[in-house]
């Protein structure tokens, strides 16, 4: 039903036009689905390794221990299950959480001795400063009970909306502007701290955790352009979530939009609205992840039907893209959120099939994932999980 749904629907589009077809196709394309769910997360943080050695920026080695990544994993996955915290708000509380107290649960006997009847990793005894971020009762963080408990700590540093502080102080989300400013200037923004410039020395260290923890479960990362085998994938999703989105371009010579020239557009375009998911189509492992030029670009090399494939998600913002060159992902997994940058008229997925690397020939993607017998996730909604609509 999929694969002849969406062949009738591209001959449509070569006779009709891009321009005509602007209605959202699931309402008009029945795709086969499956029952499962990826919890909030999954694939995004794996194992905790037992150490992790790094660099600082002046040069200096860090060596972190089981307890102090565990730590790191906690404040990952709160802000991962905090709207509006980007992949720079999770890199600028492990730089804050490194500075304040190298990732550690630290009591503070001297001015709370109850402070010690709680898990710790030692005793800070810095004024009347707890926990991994050394917040301070006194200032209005929270209790010596709030304080000793980690997940606490990293949802008040984060704040925001859903914050137990309520913007008083001020977590990361409730400093006006924190997406532009330096990543060490925001989290000196939070800390306020009498010593603002240690922050980003420990940016290196804050990346190099990151990417050790955010990788698909069970899977070591891998590097480089051509590191690594990349598994048979178990199946292929549509990337975009069911009901986001409306099919604007499709693959094939047209008038582009901006310069009224003739052009060959190699891929098929989605309209979504900003900061809609974008989901891997399938297992793989990511080539590339950033800026080319203007355009926020995602490259993921794939094995389907035992030959390489790469697909190409195009127009996302520098803060929504959410993986890393490397990184192991599974279909369906979160990898970035819709933006309007490059060579772009509006927010939509610019969604491109290349048999072979990312520098072959591209095809129509929307015969491919017909005959993929491609799924639909449902919208996760912010910070939540994927599932498959049942």
């Amino acid at each position: 039903m999929l694969k002849k749904t969406l062949a009738g629907l591209a001959v449509a589009v070569l006779l009709l036009g891009p321009s005509t077809v602007l209605v959202g196709m699931g309402g008009m394309v029945s795709l086969t689905t499956q029952s499962y769910c990826l919890a909030p997360n999954a694939g995004l943080v794996g194992e905790v390794p037992d150490s992790l050695t790094a660099t600082t920026a002046n040069g200096a080695t860090v060596t972190l221990n089981r307890t102090q990544l565990t730590h790191a994993r906690t404040v990952l996955l709160v802000g991962m299950e905090t709207e509006g915290v980007t992949r720079d708000g999770l890199l600028i509380a492990l730089m804050a959480g490194l500075t304040e107290s190298s990732l550690r649960m630290l009591a503070n006997t001297g001015t709370y001795p109850e402070s010690a009847t709680f898990p710790n990793d030692g005793d800070g005894g810095d004024h009347d400063s707890l926990g991994i971020f050394q917040m301070r009762p006194a200032a209005g963080w929270g209790t010596v009970a709030d304080l000793m408990d980690p997940d606490y700590q990293a949802a008040a540093f984060f704040g925001g909306p859903t914050g137990p502080n309520r913007g008083s102080p001020r977590g990361l989300l409730d400093i006006p502007g924190w997406e532009s400013l330096p990543l060490g200037a925001a989290a000196q923004a939070v800390e306020v701290s009498a010593f603002p410039d240690r922050y980003a020395n420990y940016e290196p260290v804050a990346r190099a955790i990151l990417a050790a923890l955010t990788t698909s479960a069970g899977d070591a990362p891998t590097s480089g352009s051509g590191a690594g085998e990349v598994p048979e994938t178990s199946h292929v999703v549509f990337p975009l979530p069911e009901g986001t989105w409306s099919y604007t371009s499709s693959f094939g010579p047209r008038t582009d939009p901006i310069t009224g020239e003739p052009r060959f557009h190699a891929g098929s375009d989605f309209a979504a609205p900003a900061g809609t998911t974008i989901v891997a189509a399938a297992d793989g492992v990511v080539r590339f992840a950033g800026m080319n030029g203007s355009t926020g670009t995602i490259t993921i090399e794939h094995t389907v039907d035992g030959q390489k494939l790469t697909t190409v998600y195009l127009h996302m913002y520098a803060d929504g893209i959410n993986v890393t060159s490397g990184q192991v992902v599974t279909a369906g997994q979160p990898i970035g959120q819709v933006g309007s940058s490059g060579h772009s008229t509006g927010p939509h997925l610019h969604f491109e099939v290349r048999p072979g690397a990312a520098a072959d020939a591209a095809i129509d993607p929307m015969p491919w994932l017909g005959e993929q017998g491609a799924d639909q996730v449902e919208d996760p909604g912010p910070a939540a999980g994927l599932c498959l609509a049942a």
